[in-house]
């Protein structure tokens, strides 16, 4: 019997290529769009979303690595103080966005448990299904644009207390 999850794997800078994930049942075709017109997150949705999340963690971790492999190939080795001082910038910048998007691997990773779980597209504050559209747009969303608004206008009213 073939087993329904996928091994993770560590390249050679470190870098775990891809979680313990179980495999979709449903592939979703190429030209597939989830519709409003069919039950919510059925396992059509459940294929096309997993897929989306997939393809958006492989695409930050190939930018990952090529980063890395630039940063040991091309050490600051400019003599100019000023040059190295911009190269200097350059990285700084280059590994805060690395580190963001490491950061959006754990919630891609957490999306795909959701999905496991069969949790994926419902509103983790009111139970109620996030929009498609909404999901289309942002498919690590946890919350419904309503849910979201809100926390964010509780968000700001405690900071500025």
């Amino acid at each position: 019997m073939a087993s329904n999850f996928t091994a993770s794997k560590v390249d050679t800078n470190g870098i775990k290529t891809s979680a313990l994930e179980k495999a979709p049942s449903v592939a979703a075709p190429d030209d597939y769009r989830p519709s409003p017109d069919e039950p919510f997150m059925n396992e059509r949705q459940q294929a096309y979303f997993r897929e989306k999340l997939l393809k958006w963690k492989e695409a930050i971790l190939i930018e990952s690595r090529g980063t890395l492999a630039q940063l040991r190939q091309e050490s600051l080795k400019e003599a100019d103080l000023t040059d190295r001082a911009s190269s200097e910038t350059d990285w700084s910048i280059e590994l805060r966005t690395r580190d963001r998007q490491r950061k959006l691997i754990s919630k891609i990773d957490a999306a795909l448990r959701r999905i496991d779980e069969g949790e994926y597209g419902y509103c983790e504050v009111t139970g109620e299904p996030i929009s498609l559209a909404r999901l289309e747009a942002r498919p690590i969303a946890t919350m419904t644009i309503e849910a979201q608004e809100k926390h964010e206008r509780h968000e700001k009213v405690s900071r500025e207390e």
